[in-house]
């Protein structure tokens, strides 16, 4: 038996050795690579149903750096269109990633222009005119949307240049490289919920939220044939939110740990990191606790809310549960902690939420 064993490991560490030797030849590698490369290009996208409002989470984080997690992004499909709300960093890579298709994309949707929700707008454009959207990007948000394309557009100009010049205009025509800004008043000008598109039976409305000193700040719902999404986008405790998630199947609420925020500002005032503790101690009034946002989903009759934008982005499951342990008490069911890739989908002509 010992001779046999010895012979069966004989053999198994000559295959081995044959192997890493064969790996060495071109021939082999190129083999083996064209497969890989194959099943990669063969393998599905983001499986988003025909007859669902479905919402993909792209990017679960708020500003502070995590090595997994993406900046805030929600991007929501139905009738074959995808419009996402927010582009923080890296989130064009994670859709990516997950395979979300960028020629489905309709239009970007911005909450507010903090710098952790507008990173990679200049990456969502080259991305979805390179996977062949059939028109300019259209970008809408509040006042000052205008100016913050004019500069992406700008800081992308000599790029999108290269790209033309390098692979034809047939391919990738300039005037569909371009972005596009839709200004969004009426919720600032007027307090009031404003349709901001209305296309192939999807309703997208638009309205105000508290992130006070940043003005205007917007959240946006999605209405799909019955069936209904929400995105706060940053705010503090707002009672516009509930009445516009109101009756919704799902809310996208950003949630802020702040109990775990006043522990990270001790520890800064005490490793003599006084900035840090001063941003610290500043950042609670202007967003939203995890019990609080399940307080808003109580009150809207939501069936489902997912806590994203997490601030500060758990690094690991033991955190998730000290970032969101106050909820049970306030609602014991009905909420997720998001995560990058999360995938909602709402059929139509079923109440059913459906969570991969």
């Amino acid at each position: 038996m010992a001779r046999i064993l010895f012979r069966v490991v004989l053999i198994a560490l000559g295959l081995v050795v044959v192997a890493a030797i064969a790996l060495r030849q071109p021939a082999v590698q190129d083999r083996v690579m064209g497969r890989v490369i194959g099943t990669a290009l063969a393998r599905n996208q983001v499986p988003f149903r025909g007859d669902a409002l479905s919402a993909l989470l792209c990017g679960s984080s708020g500003p502070l750096p995590h090595a997994t997690r993406a900046g805030p992004c929600v991007a929501v499909s139905a009738g074959g269109r995808t419009f996402v709300v927010d582009v923080g960093r890296a989130t064009a890579n994670r859709a990516a990633l997950l395979g979300l298709d960028f020629a489905s994309v309709g239009g970007v949707l911005l909450t507010h222009f903090h710098s952790d929700h507008i990173q990679d707008l200049g990456e969502w454009n080259l991305q979805t005119w390179v996977a062949g959207r059939a028109a300019p990007l259209r970008v809408f948000g509040p006042p000052g949307v205008e100016g913050v394309v004019a500069g992406f557009a700008q800081a992308y100009e000599l790029d999108t240049g290269y790209r033309t010049a390098h692979h034809g205009a047939d391919l990738l025509p300039p005037a569909v490289g371009a972005l596009e800004a839709h200004i969004v008043a009426g919720p600032e000008a007027t307090g009031a919920s404003e349709v901001v598109l209305d296309e192939g039976g999807l309703r997208i409305t638009a309205f105000a939220v508290d992130h006070n000193p940043v003005k205007p700040a917007y959240g946006y719902r999605f209405d799909y044939q019955g069936r209904s999404v929400v995105v706060s986008g940053d705010t503090a405790l707002d009672p516009r939110v509930i009445e516009a998630a109101r009756g919704a199947d799902v809310l996208f609420h950003e949630a802020q740990a702040n109990h775990i925020v006043e522990r990270i500002g001790v520890a800064a005032a005490a490793a003599d990191r006084p900035r840090l503790a001063k941003i610290m101690s500043d950042i609670p009034d202007y967003h939203t606790s995890p019990s609080e946002a399940a307080e808003i989903a109580n009150a809207a009759g939501v069936k489902l809310v997912v806590f994203y934008h997490l601030t500060p982005p758990p690094p690991v499951r033991l955190v998730e549960q000290i970032y969101a342990r106050d909820v049970d008490g306030v609602r014991n069911d009905g909420w997720l902690l998001g995560d990058d890739g999360l995938l909602v989908e709402l059929p139509v002509g079923s109440d059913e939420v459906e969570v991969r």
